[in-house]
């Protein structure tokens, strides 16, 4: 599939989609408009091979551009158990209306490889897009990086683990895996606080299995792990109510980085579940986004 390419032409009478749980189910948001966005789409790209599977992703190159252009990065959820980047293409659709490049990456589900396998291959699809940057029309200097639920988890490490922790060593390469900023929907901000007590959730079990390091493996694959001055500007967005990654985990993450000062900001959905939010919430949610990616010189004003 390598050498499929095609043009995709949006027109925004459709209604979009935000991200919901685990990918299952979306609330509606109202972004449209009457333009019309022309994008080469070259699906299943292999970016990364390991345990005799190979990582793929799609890329949608907006058409029509001379200079290189803002791409967003979209890590689906799922637990790191489930979903798929095929299921997830309608949560690409407000990147489409800014006209952005666009990356849907898919990784190895815990049925694959346990942890830290998820982490290694977002790395790794960071790498293999800055890496190919020229050939896709990409600014390196304005990729952002996003995903809901365990994707919101490896947006934020992918943005925040330092060479240092060595979690790319299985796809080396000279280039800085550096995103220009995070968004977050709902993400784990620390794995180890779903291993066992009040906040256990199967999920987490699952992906760290009966490792005898688990802990040690879980505090490794934990955004909060990484805090420290100098990261990408993160926003995070999660409801209070949520049922399925503690609302504690954003608000911890928002203190820590204030601490780092890093900038950042916490977006809360009241009442708000695991996604799902009410259909008049999404509308404010993504204007959020918009002012936060302006805010940082990542997107025009008007746009």
């Amino acid at each position: 599939m390598r050498n499929v390419t095609s043009v995709l032409t949006v027109l925004w009478a459709l209604p979009i989609f935000a991200p919901g749980i685990e990918a299952q189910s979306a609330g509606p948001s109202i972004f449209a408009s009457q333009t019309q966005v022309a994008y080469r789409v070259i699906p299943n790209l292999t970016y990364f091979t390991a345990n005799n599977y190979d990582a793929k992703l799609d890329m949608y190159q907006a058409r029509g551009q001379n200079a290189p252009q803002a791409t967003v990065i979209y890590i689906h959820g799922g637990g790191w158990t489930g979903g798929s980047k095929e299921t997830n293409v309608l949560n690409l659709l407000p990147y489409f209306e800014m006209g952005w490049n666009v990356v849907n990456v898919e990784y190895r589900l815990a049925r694959v490889s346990l942890a830290p396998a998820a982490v290694e291959d977002c790395l790794c699809a960071l790498r293999w897009v800055i890496h190919n940057a020229k050939e896709y029309n990409i600014d390196i200097s304005r990729i952002v990086v996003t995903g809901n639920s365990a994707g919101g988890h490896l947006a934020l490490t992918t943005g925040m683990i330092p060479a240092s922790a060595g979690l790319d060593r299985q796809c080396p390469g000279p280039e800085e895996l550096k995103v220009a900023a995070i968004v977050n929907w709902y993400g784990i901000t620390d794995v180890a606080d779903l291993l066992e007590g009040a906040n256990r959730k199967v999920y987490a079990v699952t992906w760290l299995g009966s490792m005898e390091n688990r802990k040690e493996i879980a505090a490794r694959v934990s955004p909060l792990s990484y805090v420290r001055p100098g990261l990408p500007p993160v926003l995070s967005i999660q409801g209070d109510s949520d049922p399925t990654v503690p609302y504690t985990h954003s608000v911890r993450l928002h203190a820590a980085l204030e601490k780092a000062g890093v900038s950042n900001k916490l977006i809360t959905v009241p009442g708000g579940l695991h996604g799902n939010f009410k259909p008049e919430e999404y509308p404010r949610l993504y204007g959020e986004i918009r002012d936060f990616l302006t805010s940082h010189n990542l997107l025009k004003r008007g746009i």
